[in-house]
Formats: C-alpha cells, structure tokens, sequence
C-alpha cells in the first residue's frame, strides 16, 4: 500500500487534514491513529469528529473512558477510541468492536494495543513531530502525517492529494 507524507505545521493544517478526511465517511470505515504522546492524534481525531458532525462542540479525549461516541449527519454512529490503557486486545474487544467495524465508524488512537484484530481494511495514519528524538520530544511544533491507504480509500485519498498537494 502507497505511504502519502503530510506536513502539519499547525493545529489549522491538522483540522484541515480531518476535514479531507471525513468527507465520505460510512459504516464499516476504521482509521487507526499512531504516534507518540503529544504528536496529535486526538487533535486529528477531534477535527474529524467536528467536520463529520459540526454540532459536536465538545470532543473530549476517551483517555479515560476508552470510547466516546458521536453520530455522522446520517446517523451512522462513529467512535472514537483511545486504547492507551487497555491491557490486551481481548479487553478492547469487549468494548464491542466487532460490531462497530461493521457498524460504525472507528477512529482508534492507540490501535497497536488491538494487534492482529485491526482490520486490514483500515485506513492508517502515523503522527509525528519534525526531529523528534527518542522520547518524542522535538524542538519544532511541525508534525507530519504519514497516511498508508488500503484500495478502497483510493478515490478519497486522491481528493486529499489534490486538496493538499
């Protein structure tokens, strides 16, 4: 699968990004978002939320409480995931996921806690800061975006090169 790199110099960028992205969106559709802590994964997963369904004012991180869950405009419900704290994939499958990769759009921060029961069918995007060491700490605020797209995506992931390009 083709690797698009993005740069995201800032928060504006990123909500652009997310709005490319949820542009299309249906049931069955999983974005998986990795990086390290700080990168902005659930700044990219709030600006999705908010472009799919601009009524939602208040995207909390689910650092806490695992999945929080919105409605696209069609009443397709999305989740958003952080899996940060889960402690094996069985504990996130208990949450229901079988059933919303089906059902529901997934946004999952943190998706290498679910291993091998990611569907391949998913759309993967790693976050990252502009020369991060080790620790992923960085001297810069730019972060770059490197999306990996299964064929399905294609056509969308054509209007987001077009769009950003």
């Amino acid at each position: 699968m083709p690797v698009l790199q993005l740069e995201l110099p800032d928060l504006p960028a990123t909500e652009t990004l997310g709005s490319l992205l949820a542009d299309g969106l249906a049931a069955g559709d999983v974005i998986s978002l990795s990086g390290p802590l700080g990168a902005g994964k659930s700044a990219l997963a709030r600006a999705i939320i908010q472009a799919a369904n601009p009524a939602e004012t208040d995207v909390p991180s689910p650092t806490f409480t695992l999945v929080q869950t919105y409605e696209l405009g069609d009443g397709t419900p999305l989740w958003h995931l952080d899996l940060y704290r889960i402690e094996s994939p069985e504990d996130a499958m208990q949450l229901g996921l079988d059933d919303a990769f089906i059902d529901a759009v997934c946004l999952i921060e943190w998706p290498d806690r679910l291993k091998k029961l990611l569907p391949k069918t998913n759309l993967s995007i790693h976050l990252y800061m502009a020369d991060a060491d080790d620790g992923g700490e960085s001297s810069s605020s730019i972060r770059y975006a490197d999306i990996t797209a299964p064929p399905h995506w294609a056509a969308r992931m054509a209007a987001i090169i077009a769009k950003t390009g």
